[in-house]
């Protein structure tokens, strides 16, 4: 199959593009420092959150968080809009400066395009992060992670019983033989979501990233002409999961785009695993499965008695620059992150925390070594956008997946990271104002 390529990344030049645009023109106009004017209780007026929970806006969750809000500020409302498909439609949103007012912060921004269009959060609430490489530019901070998360296999123990699994995988051939047995059982071993796209990210480099236990693995690319090789951890994550459509080990529609319908299905049984983040848990119990039947534990991405588990933050969220309601938009913030019950669908931030789901402790039980995620830098960012890779979007690992040669499209993406590497040292300019000149 021939390798395309997604819009993600001449949305994400059109964002710098416009982010360059606004600078040079100095057109903007300051912003007013939070909580100048106005005392907390005089707040008013009506903000907008850009979101990719679409379930927890569909249940009611979110409207839940916004009435006590209310309470606290009774001239104020809180909206809210899901994004489908968040990682790439954020980009076009920002590059119209139609982005609401508070927002999950894109990943594949670079960190010198924060305040182009972030609002820098007050010092009190930036000193409660965690993650303290991320998001944060010349000493100003434009977001503040809404969880720690891992990666790992989501299980439901009642498929696992029926197919005769006493116990959970611990090394790969254990997971290819737990695979086979629910097969023969007539349960969908494991949904990839190969339609979806976005759920792929989690057998490139999500894995590749932590596997090895460095997690600059992925910005130590930025140092070499060929980093896709059949022999290294790209070639054993893309080969793990290429086994697993090839032996009919996940869901026969590929193509179909089941996210909402896959979660079901693991909810009944009907499904064995997933490989996704923690925080799919709460939406399989949302689906109606108890939270007995369902299991948790590190992805055995080989045969080695211990494995590696990331530990990253969730999606960032900040105040965007555009926003006309910038201090009810920080106090949204502020209690979304303080006084919901969203993080508790996380891992616990602290070490000596109990983690608030028994799924959580599970995982733990298997003593995985946690890769605590640093910042992917703004050259392999740069990289990535001139190779014209998406890294966040998936779909470079779908072509990879049905791809009749691998070791070729492998050549095809070296190719690519080379030319980027060449053209990145023999320019001086950043990328942005390269556009920009364009």
């Amino acid at each position: 199959m021939k390798l395309r390529w997604p819009m993600l990344t001449i949305l994400g030049l059109l964002l710098l593009s416009a982010g360059c645009d606004s600078r040079s023109n100095n057109q903007a106009v300051p912003s007013p420092s939070p909580g100048t004017s106005e005392s907390p209780s005089e707040l008013s007026g009506t903000i907008v959150m850009l979101t990719n929970r679409i379930d927890l806006i569909e249940d009611g969750t979110f409207q839940s968080y916004a009435d006590e809000f209310k309470k606290k500020y009774p001239e104020a409302q809180v909206q809210f809009e899901g994004l489908s498909n968040y990682a790439t439609d954020i980009l076009v949103r920002l590059s119209t400066k139609d982005a609401g007012d508070v927002l999950l912060l894109p990943v594949n921004l670079p960190a010198k395009e924060l305040k182009l269009f972030f609002e820098p959060l007050p010092a009190e609430l930036a000193a409660q992060e965690k993650f303290t490489t991320f998001n944060i530019y010349e000493g100003k901070r434009y977001g503040l992670s809404t969880g720690s998360t891992t990666s790992g296999i989501v299980y439901n123990k009642q498929a696992f019983k029926k197919a005769g699994i006493e116990r959970v995988p611990q090394t790969l051939d254990e997971f290819y033989a737990a695979s086979a047995k629910l097969k023969q059982a007539g349960i969908i071993p494991l949904y990839m979501n190969y339609g979806a796209v976005w759920p792929l990210r989690e057998w490139g480099n999500n894995l590749v990233n932590y596997m090895t236990g460095n997690p600059d693995y992925l910005n130590n690319m930025v140092q070499e002409n060929d980093p896709w090789k059949i022999d290294n951890e790209w070639g054993q994550a893309i080969a793990i999961a290429r086994t697993m459509v090839a032996k009919g080990y996940v869901e026969d529609q590929l193509f179909s785009n089941s996210w909402e319908i896959s979660k079901t299905k693991l909810a009944k049984g009907e499904t064995g695993m997933y490989l996704q983040g923690n925080w799919t848990i709460r939406q399989i119990l949302d689906a109606g499965a108890k939270s007995e039947d369902i299991g948790f534990f590190p992805f055995p991405y080989d045969n080695k008695p211990t494995h590696y588990a990331a530990l990253n933050p969730d999606w960032f969220i900040g105040v965007s620059k555009f926003s006309k309601n910038k201090e009810l938009a920080m106090a949204w913030v502020e209690y979304f992150l303080k006084k919901t019950a969203y993080t508790a669908n996380f891992l616990p931030s602290g070490s000596s925390e109990e983690p608030a789901l028994p799924q959580y402790s599970e995982f733990l039980s298997y003593h995985p070594k946690l890769v605590e995620a640093t910042v992917q830098t703004d050259a392999f960012i740069d990289m990535a956008n001139r190779a014209k890779l998406s890294f966040w979007s998936g779909d470079y690992i779908q072509e990879l997946l049905a791809a009749p040669d691998l070791q070729k499209s492998f050549d095809e993406l070296n190719e690519k990271w080379k030319e980027a590497r060449e053209g990145q040292q023999a320019s001086p300019v950043p990328q942005a104002a390269a556009v920009q000149s364009r």
